[in-house]
């Protein structure tokens, strides 16, 4: 078989077990090179425990250039910013021309704050994840100040704004040395997790109660500005620092590549995780979705869509039929809950919460971020 270039775009949760997978088990002849701009790769799944100060910036991030060496692969430290689909290549921002026979996306998301006037400039959007932590940094080192800030308001309902208000309120508690108090707020338009069952609804409201977050329900954000929030029926709430963890959208470069994409300039893509039009290009993780069945913007699918997308990759090389993939829509969400405990939830009823949840995730997570820490060809 003549020698074959695959190019990965981005660093994300997906790519980094493909990077494993072929380390692993190498296709003959096939040539694989990550293009990023990020040497370190963040896992959502820890950014809470990290926010509350459980896990350290090492703890919650993959090193791309050690995984990548290790794996004998080839590392372009670039943004890539335009595909050409007819020369096939992928132009980078330092200049660089990728050629590729075989192409994947993993490349995430950007904040969509355009629907809040003035959040842009003064709100703190949860994603991307990098961008945040340097700010969450700043605003830690600014509270530890005696006039530093004392009101903060998280923006979405979401299980993200749930875990990370109360990953705020545990990790402030430590931060002033005089004891002042920090009040969390927490605006949801659209009620606590909807997308969750009943009782895990119940069981955040009942945790964020316990740990002194105000909710505000109802309170559908129209304006952030240097004092606080606005709601749409007027309602004004003071704050200090406002963290918007609401919609996003695909990063803009993608809809000037010729990829068939939504309206909100997401990669269309089908099953088989392949773009619609070119069974050789597939898009995964958050700056995807499947047309036929779409779903959340979470990175418990982009894990999932791992293993499905090496198989695939595989099977576009050896030139065999693609496999569909098909995730549970059933899938198990756990929140953290900042006191060293956790809510679990699944499917239409299922919903539990105590320490051994917590010590459960933590498992997982861990095992998880050693797969790619830990390995060696």
């Amino acid at each position: 078989m003549m020698d074959r270039n695959l190019v990965l775009v981005g660093g994300g949760h997906a790519h980094v077990q493909v990077i494993r997978a072929f380390a692993e088990r190498p296709e003959p002849g096939l040539r694989v090179t990550l293009v990023t701009d990020r040497l370190l790769t963040p896992y959502s799944g820890m950014l809470p425990g990290h926010v509350a100060g459980l896990y350290s910036h090492a703890d919650m991030h993959i090193d791309l250039e050690r995984l990548v060496r290790v794996s004998g692969m080839a590392l372009l430290r670039s943004a890539a910013c335009r595909i050409d689909r007819q020369s096939r290549a992928v132009m980078t921002e330092d200049g660089t021309v990728v050629p590729f026979d075989i192409l994947s996306l993993n490349v995430g998301i950007t904040p969509d704050l355009s629907g809040i006037a003035g959040a842009d400039t003064h709100g703190i959007a949860v994603k991307p994840i990098s961008t945040f932590l340097e700010r969450l940094e700043r605003l830690l080192d600014d509270a530890s100040r005696p006039d530093g800030p004392r009101r903060i308001i998280l923006v979405g309902g979401g299980a993200a704004g749930i875990e990370l208000a109360l990953a705020l309120k545990a990790r402030l508690r430590s931060v002033d040395p005089a004891g002042r108090p920090f009040w969390i707020g927490l605006a949801t338009g659209n009620g606590l997790v909807p997308t969750l069952n009943g009782g895990v609804q119940r069981r955040a409201r009942a945790a964020l109660v316990r740990h002194g977050v105000t909710v505000l329900d109802g309170f559908r954000v129209a304006e952030i500005n240097p004092d606080g929030i606005r709601a749409q029926d007027g309602r004004f709430v003071g704050a200090d620092a406002v963290l918007a963890s609401t919609a996003a959208r695909a990063p803009a470069w993608l809809q000037e590549t010729g990829l068939p994409t939504d309206a909100g300039g997401f990669v269309k893509i089908a099953q088989t995780l392949t773009v619609l039009d070119d069974p050789t290009i597939f898009a995964v993780g958050d700056c995807a979705t499947v047309v036929d069945n779409p779903m959340p913007k979470a990175g418990v699918f982009a894990v999932r869509q791992g293993a499905a997308l090496t198989e695939n990759l595989r099977r576009t090389y050896r030139g065999k039929p693609l496999l569909p993939h098909k995730p549970d829509r059933q899938f198990l969400s756990i929140l953290m809950t900042g006191d060293g405990s956790a809510i679990a939830g699944r499917g239409p009823w299922l919903s539990v919460e105590g320490r051994w949840v917590w010590r459960w995730k933590d498992w997982i997570d861990r095992r998880f971020m050693r797969r790619f820490a830990d390995f060696r060809r």
